[in-house]
């Protein structure tokens, strides 16, 4: 990212994940709430014993205090974080919330520590996905693969990452004798999904390392092979290459991000509705969104924000 780009977006986001064991999570909980908040720093940290995942966005000096913080939990010392900028700061509060799993798959005994598949720099994911022995699987959720993926991926149309163990189960012997590569945003959801895929007996497995946020970053848009948009977990709703935001919105009765061109749709009103919600909506509930988002232009016209928005 230029130096440019940083001074011209003063908003430092910070995506992270390590997987440790954290034998009492909830001690660690209000210490770090209190890092992040002393230092004016936002977003959602999730903590469980088999460790930490989450994204925060704040100034340099206070994502760097709470990057310091983290990598002196136990087994943290070499956590590696994403980082990306905003023109705005992406979340409305700070949020430390304790979890079963911190990205939830569902299945006991998984653990990225001991088993994982073969990790793939961005540089040499081309030539892996472009080898016809390969197999590449998205892991993530359908309304995500929906605004991008790589070339030739297979979609598995689950709703949520607890879906992907059954699907993979229902496929495995279509993939015999093949390379799976693997891949998700920011590279969690591959570290249980290529763990599960080997002790499913799968051999050749392999996972985008850093996932597809750092290939978006250090891939240069003419050798790539990603189509589309990186949904991400924020306000900047999905990014493009040099993870820059690429025009998507939320529609905030369904929070489904949307295409410039849904919001042409007849069932698209602002704050409202959207051609994925319409018809599981009702008649009050549109007026209900509509009383809200009328709140949020009052407060925008005050110079103030709703959190609501």
């Amino acid at each position: 990212m230029s130096g440019l780009r940083q001074d011209i977006s003063p908003v430092l986001v910070a995506a992270l994940y390590m997987f440790t064991r954290l034998d009492e999570p909830g001690a660690v909980r209000g210490p770090l709430a209190r890092v992040c908040c002393s230092n004016g720093v936002k977003g959602t940290l999730l903590l469980a014993r088999e460790g930490i995942n989450g994204t925060i966005a704040g100034s340099r000096a206070g994502i760097d205090a709470v990057l310091a913080h983290v990598r002196s939990l136990p087994g943290c010392a070499d956590l590696e974080h994403k980082e990306s900028f905003a023109d705005e700061m992406p979340f409305h509060r700070m949020k430390v919330r304790l979890k079963r799993e911190i990205v939830t798959m569902g299945v006991e005994d998984i653990d990225p520590n001991h088993i994982v598949g073969t990790y793939v720099d961005p540089k040499d994911w081309n030539a892996l996905i472009s080898d016809p022995d390969t197999v590449v699987i998205d892991t993530r959720n359908d309304y995500e693969v929906a605004i991008g993926t790589f070339e030739g991926a297979i979609d598995p149309h689950t709703r949520s990452f607890s879906e992907f163990p059954n699907w993979f189960r229902s496929k495995h012997n279509k993939f015999a004798g093949k390379k799976i590569a693997m891949f998700c945003t920011g590279g969690i959801r591959c570290e249980k999904s290529t763990a599960f895929a080997k002790q499913a007996g799968a051999d050749e497995v392999y996972h985008l390392k850093g996932g597809i946020l750092k290939y978006l970053e250090v891939v240069p848009p003419e050798e790539s092979k990603w189509q589309g948009g990186c949904f991400v977990f924020d306000e900047r709703v999905s990014v493009g290459h040099g993870l820059e935001p690429d025009g998507h919105v939320l529609c905030r009765a369904c929070r489904m991000p949307l295409k410039p061109e849904d919001l042409t749709s007849a069932l698209y009103e602002e704050g409202v509705s959207c051609h994925h919600c319409h018809s599981t909506r009702t008649d009050e509930d549109r007026a209900r969104y509509r009383e809200r988002h009328r709140q949020v232009k009052l407060a925008e016209a005050r110079g103030q924000k709703h959190v609501g928005s």
